[in-house]
């Protein structure tokens, strides 16, 4: 049996050259590396010691480019952005070309235009979105902590954030989120937003712009944000109570993002102030180790009585985490255990191997506390 053909697109940036180094760890070979830089593909498929790898050119915003990549391919893992400008241009072209297509972004927009065109699993192919960390294991962390520690989870309380370098599909599309990302045509997410009683409401939580998090280093400052991740993954566990906190550790950073609305709405260019989010994160990195957190406080109900479970997620680099995922979710494609169809990955992918992998190759580190400790020695024990 041949072995199948992945391409990774956007092969050199910071998210694709982890993921090529997390599927040659997944034991896949002769990856396909797209991208638009001829001399940084080919410092990637250096790194492959069997020199089985091929690089194409490959250009996101060009249709023949793309085309010329995806065929042949059994599997596209998309890696480039800004997501919300390309949307499903990926995707799509995979499906033309009779691919599957994972993405470590994509998000409702990428579902609305794959889903408008007609649905994949008529042809028997599929599309796995939202695969990298946030959204993706953002999602597929409480999921796997409810299952370890809990019979009902009830409230969920997230802090997510740490200090790195900004990309620049990370700043773009952090610029675009504000008007879009999210269903129907709205923004991402909501400031201050909460899940109340089960479902959304506006302004129920506040900013701290100087505060400490046992769980961050020095101080920092939190933001309330509910995007529509979280209200699935509130529906899906059944919780009445939901607060997500994005965390902010660098100065420049914080003092660029309160002002970026106004920026916008007064008509200065995203892309100027996409180049402004670059240097800050990187004025707030310097002399200083990276570092990202996810820190979750579960509760709700085990054996019929009240229970809280804990779990702290560090790792040096959310690319990595994002890199990590999406590699995860090309195997479970390839294996057959992902339907055909349109998804989400925190819908479709087990939690379990995930974190099972994070915690074996060294992409992160994961403390749990409370319920969840309590249940990991028990099957420690029993192992």
């Amino acid at each position: 049996m041949n072995k199948p053909v992945i391409g990774v697109l956007g092969a050199s940036g910071a998210v694709g050259r982890a993921a090529v180094r997390e599927l040659r760890r997944l034991g896949h070979a002769g990856l396909r590396l797209g991208g638009r830089t001829a001399s940084a593909l080919s410092a990637v498929a250096e790194e492959d010691p069997a020199g089985h790898d091929e690089t194409v050119r490959a250009d996101a915003t060009a249709p023949g480019g793309l085309r010329a990549f995806t065929e042949g391919c059994d599997i596209v893992l998309n890696c480039v952005g800004p997501t919300y400008r390309l949307r499903a241009t990926v995707a799509s072209a995979a499906l033309a070309a009779g691919a599957h297509c994972v993405d470590v972004a994509g998000d409702d927009p990428a579902a609305e235009d794959l889903l408008k065109a007609g649905d994949p699993a008529l042809d028997g192919r599929t599309v796995v979105l939202s695969a990298g960390a946030l959204p993706g294991l953002s999602s597929l962390l409480p999921r796997w902590l409810a299952g370890q520690a809990l019979d009902e989870a009830a409230a969920l309380t997230a802090y997510c954030g740490g200090l790195e370098t900004c990309s620049p599909t990370v700043a773009h599309d952090l610029m675009l989120s504000l008007t879009s990302g999210g269903a129907d045509g709205a923004a991402y997410g909501e400031a201050l937003a909460a899940v109340r009683g089960g479902r959304r409401v506006s302004r129920v939580l506040r900013t701290a712009e100087d505060t400490e998090h046992e769980a961050f280093p020095g101080r920092v400052a939190v933001q309330p944000y509910l995007s529509g991740e979280s209200e699935r993954l509130a529906t899906v566990l059944g919780l009445d109570r939901l607060d997500w906190y994005n965390v902010h550790p660098g100065p420049a950073v914080r003092a660029l993002l309160n002002v970026l609305p106004g920026r916008l709405a007064a008509g200065e260019e995203p892309d100027r102030l996409a180049e402004r989010l670059i240097l800050a994160a990187d004025l707030d990195l310097a002399g200083r180790k990276p570092y990202y957190v996810m820190d979750l406080a579960l509760s709700g109900t085990a054996s019929a009585r009240p229970a809280t479970a804990g779990l702290t997620l560090r790792a040096a680099s959310s690319y990595r985490l994002t890199a990590a995922v999406g590699a995860l979710a090309v195997e479970a494609v390839l294996r057959g255990e992902v339907p055909a169809g349109v998804h989400f990955a925190c819908d479709v992918l087990d939690p379990h191997p995930v974190v099972t992998h994070l915690r074996a190759h060294g992409a992160a580190d994961i403390r749990l506390t409370g319920a969840a400790a309590e249940a990991e020695q028990v099957e420690e024990g029993v192992l």
